[in-house]
């Protein structure tokens, strides 16, 4: 088998609802859906998180010319060889979001050339389904009309209604009005729905342990990104200083640069974005890592349907942890924000039911992109 043909389409859409959390304003979303072709006839698809034109160009500019003619399924050398070919420009962002969509696009192939769904060629027993928690809860603007109280009440009826027993809100927009708003999400969600709180990395270590403190008693999941994630020892400082559990890692890439906060603990979670860490195969290795040192894994997953369904099928098959016969249990995330690439791109999108992802079980990732729908959105 070999490589015939590199594709790169970036795909753009405006939001009929803006949404907000610490750092900025989405007005639209945007993303890279990759495509590798085989002169055999088998398509593997792939996605890049982050800016879509940039890293399309690192995909047909620098990444294609290399591997046109090669085997896909030779996913470790494959991806040996491009990580060492841009090491010297970039050990994170574009230049491995690149090669996580195509490392994704290969284990797609791969899969599809085995017949049988991703998780199960990484070596996973069949399975139904995996929980999901709903993200949402983003704060309403001043101009949107509407008061948290009853956006987060009606938000969170509709997280009942559809299933969830586990849910994550936006924190990070000032100590009071974060404690303010965890009061009303916990009152409108009850008790016996988990509550995860995530500040996208707003606050200095002070505040960070200033707001949990004072959440401690809503029963918090866990406090994700409270700190910069350039500061080790601010994470450190935030666990030491609360019993909620601390998660992070979604900026990260690739088991060299998760070494460290795995050797430390600086998180309990680890979130690695398999669109952004280096694909399948270093997820893999990010999770085994993880579990020589007890940390559990969560896969960020913000994507479009590629990406969720990649994380899907690799958080079925990363190592369970701990090693027992009763580990833990596994929440992945459900982004419940406005995403036409998620349902609009694909021929079927990932099946959910009752709070829970079923797994697909057709060959590869398990979903099938709709070209005319993907030109729709083209940037």
């Amino acid at each position: 088998m070999r490589i015939s043909a590199v594709r790169a389409h970036p795909a753009g859409a405006p939001l009929r609802r803006p949404f907000a959390f610490s750092q900025w304003l989405f007005t639209h979303r945007e993303t890279l859906i990759v495509e590798v072709e085989t002169a055999e006839g088998i398509t593997g698809w792939g996605e890049a998180y982050g800016p879509a034109k940039p890293n399309a160009a690192a995909v047909m500019e620098f990444f294609a010319p290399k591997i046109l003619g090669r085997d896909p399924r030779d996913t470790e050398d494959l991806w040996q060889f491009l990580f060492a070919r841009s090491l010297d420009y970039g050990q994170k962002g574009t230049m491995l979001a690149a090669l996580s969509a195509l490392d994704i696009a290969f284990w797609d192939i791969r899969a599809k050339d085995a017949g049988r769904p991703l998780y199960r060629a990484l070596g996973a027993a069949r399975q139904r389904s995996v929980r999901c928690y709903a993200t949402g809860f983003y704060p309403p603007r001043e101009d949107d009309g509407e008061t948290a109280e009853a956006r987060f009440e009606a938000e969170a009826a509709q997280y009942r209604a559809m299933g969830f027993r586990a849910a994550k809100m936006k924190v990070g927009f000032g100590l009071e009005r974060d404690v303010h708003l965890v009061e009303t999400v916990r009152r409108a969600l009850g008790e016996e729905i988990r509550l995860m709180i995530d500040a996208n990395h707003a606050y200095d270590p002070i505040t960070a342990v200033a707001l949990a403190r004072r959440v401690e008693q809503h029963d918090i999941g866990w406090f994700e990104e409270p700190v910069s994630p350039l500061d080790m020892e601010g994470y450190l400082e935030v666990k030491r200083g609360t019993t909620i559990p601390i998660a992070g890692g979604e900026c990260e890439a690739t088991r060299f640069a998760f070494e460290p906060w795995l050797r430390r603990r600086a998180f309990d979670y680890a979130q690695p974005d398999l669109c952004a860490c280096g694909g399948i195969s270093e997820g893999m290795k990010i999770a085994t890592l993880a579990s020589a040192h007890s940390v559990h894994v969560t896969p960020h997953a913000w994507g479009s349907a590629i990406g969720q369904a990649a994380a899907l099928q690799f958080y079925a098959a990363r190592p369970r942890h701990p090693g027992s016969l009763t580990p833990e249990e596994k929440w992945i995330e459900c982004d419940s924000t406005e995403n036409p690439f998620r349902t609009e791109i694909v021929a079927e999108p990932v099946r959910f039911e009752a709070g829970e992802w079923l797994l697909p079980e057709a060959p590869g990732l398990g979903v099938e992109i709709d070209r005319d729908a993907l030109k729709r959105f083209a940037l």
